[in-house]
């Protein structure tokens, strides 16, 4: 097994961007956080994009108010030898900023009033996802920062991060606006054919605009639409691009249980097909034993105490405790050897867990730590 060597790719000039991606729910925002905090303190001028952190979170950041554009962290007492920037991506203003830089005036007010519009940046399946990727994308032009670090979205499966801006340019592809922009011929038969294809941005748009005002409002919201489109997609490839240069890095965080590791092996085996470069995989939260006594060792001792004339009851309790933590600790190494197993070529850092929530620098430095090894 070969251990990932964090500072190495925080270090390195060529490094770019890296992604923290996997499944909900098992750290990606903290490690993203912990992973800028440890470049800056160690001289990179870095950016890190969050996507919904933790309030605790964000106020170790100094970001108690949402911000869709990055803000430098200046804590008392935090000197880094570089700089530390943060941002939240809040996705209605990433698509209104971007409606606005490339539809021009006069046309961007049209979008943005539009009632279809407003269904769509708010709820369309993938939006969220495209405009953590749009929002990359003006970060890496701007070449303020020479380290990137994205958190990604919380999608229900990781693969929707890598599907989402060609989900979404598809979406509103030429064959839809042929259908949006002539009423006379497509009419409520054209609605219906959309919908039977499987748009559901439509089904979301439905329970959003009642009755016959939905196509004036889609065929509208198109028709203005079509001046942009070329741009739409054209960043949209560009991003890609990036994402597959040798100046990004994924890294893929999964806890030690089945379906984290299951989705993290469905992402492993997807960066490779896409030719995207995989740095490895951090297994967050893990349980290693603190003390050489095995787990046999401290039920007998446990039981010894409980059958004997010695009243020890807080000693019984910590040693069956500590039995608990040997066989969980041997569950997860079984999970990960097996994940080994199935991809020997990815590295692997493991994060013990912590005993309550991250809610400082001092906190993110710690996780820094332990991914450093």
């Amino acid at each position: 097994m070969t251990t990932i060597d964090i500072d190495a790719l925080l270090d390195a000039p060529e490094s770019r961007v890296i992604v923290c991606c996997g499944s909900g729910g098992v750290g990606k925002t903290t490690t993203a956080a912990a992973l800028a905090l440890r470049a800056a303190e160690r001289g990179r001028q870095t950016v890190v994009l969050t996507i919904d952190p933790a309030r605790r979170l964000a106020q170790a950041l100094g970001l108690r108010e949402l911000g869709n554009h990055p803000k430098q962290v200046q804590v008392e007492g935090f000197e880094p030898k570089g700089e530390l920037w943060a941002m939240m991506l809040d996705m209605r203003r990433t698509f209104d900023d971007m409606v606005r830089v490339h539809a021009g005036p006069e046309r961007a007010e049209q979008l943005l009033q539009n009632p279809f519009y407003q269904t769509i940046s708010t709820s369309f399946s993938g939006t969220q996802e495209y405009m953590a990727m749009e929002k990359l994308g003006q970060l890496a032009a701007t070449g303020e920062w020479d380290l990137i670090i994205v958190d990604t979205p919380p999608s229900r499966s990781a693969l929707d991060f890598l599907d989402a801006p060609t989900r979404l340019s598809s979406a509103l592809d030429g064959r839809m606006i042929r259908l949006l922009t002539a009423p006379a011929k497509a009419g409520g038969w054209g609605l219906r054919k959309v919908v039977n294809a499987g748009f559901s941005m439509f089904a979301k748009a439905v329970s959003t605009i009642i009755g016959g005002q939905l196509l004036t409002d889609a065929s509208a919201f198109m028709q203005a639409f079509d001046s942009m489109f070329g741009g739409f997609r054209e960043r949209a490839r560009k991003t890609a691009e990036l994402l597959r240069s040798s100046g990004t890095s994924f890294l893929v965080v999964a806890a030690p249980e089945p379906d984290a590791l299951r989705e993290a092996s469905y992402f492993v085996e997807r960066l490779s097909a896409e030719s995207m470069p995989l740095a490895g995989l951090i297994a967050n939260r893990t349980h290693p034993v603190l003390a050489k006594l095995s787990g046999s060792e401290a039920l007998a001792a446990a039981e010894s105490l409980e059958e004997g004339d010695t009243n020890a009851p807080l000693a019984e309790a910590v040693l069956r405790l500590h039995a608990d933590r040997v066989e969980l600790a041997a569950r997860e190494e079984r999970l990960l050897a097996r994940f080994t197993r199935a991809h020997p070529e990815v590295a692997l850092a493991k994060v013990p867990a912590l005993a309550g929530d991250v809610h400082d620098l001092d906190g993110l430095r710690d996780i820094g730590v332990k991914l450093a090894g």
